[in-house]
C-alpha cells in the first residue's frame, strides 16, 4: 500500500497555536498517511488556500481572533460546494454543540493530547478521501 500525501490547513492567529497543533497530529498521523501543512492566520488566508489548493482537511483554532475557526468552518462550507472537512479545536468541550450548529466536522480540545489528535485527523482524512 502507498503512501498518501494529504495537505491540511492550520489556521490560529497565534504561530504558537499552530505549532502545537502541528506537533499533536505529526506529518505521519498513520502508517500510510503523509501530512503537508500550510498554515493560515487570518480568514482571507484560509480562503485563498482552499481557493488555490487542493485542501483534503481544515485543522481550524476556534479560540483566534478575530475570526474563530468555528466561523471560519462555517463560512467556507457555506460558500464553497466542496469544502473540505474541517476540525476545530476549541477551548470548553461545552462548546461542541456550537461546532456542530457549524457543521464542523470534529472537534478536539485544548490541550491537544498526541493520540487523539492523530486518530481524529486520520479517521476525518479517511472518511473525506476523494474517490479514485
Amino acid at each position: 500500500m502507498s503512501d498518501r500525501l494529504c495537505t491540511v490547513v492550520l489556521y490560529s492567529d497565534d504561530p504558537q497555536v499552530r505549532d502545537r497543533m502541528r506537533l499533536a497530529v505529526g506529518t505521519r498521523p498513520a502508517a500510510d498517511l503523509r501530512i503537508e501543512f500550510v498554515e493560515a492566520s487570518t480568514y482571507a488566508e484560509c480562503v485563498r488556500l482552499v481557493d488555490d489548493y487542493e485542501i483534503d482537511l481544515m485543522l481550524l483554532d476556534g479560540e483566534a481572533s478575530p475570526g474563530g475557526g468555528i466561523g471560519i468552518a462555517r463560512q467556507i462550507k457555506d460558500d464553497f460546494d466542496e469544502a473540505p472537512p474541517t476540525c476545530v479545536v476549541i477551548a470548553r468541550a461545552a462548546d461542541r454543540w456550537l461546532a456542530a450548529y457549524a457543521e464542523v466536522d470534529a472537534t478536539l480540545v485544548h490541550p491537544l493530547d498526541p493520540v487523539t489528535a492523530a486518530a481524529t485527523v486520520t479517521e476525518l482524512l479517511r472518511t473525506h478521501a476523494p474517490a479514485a
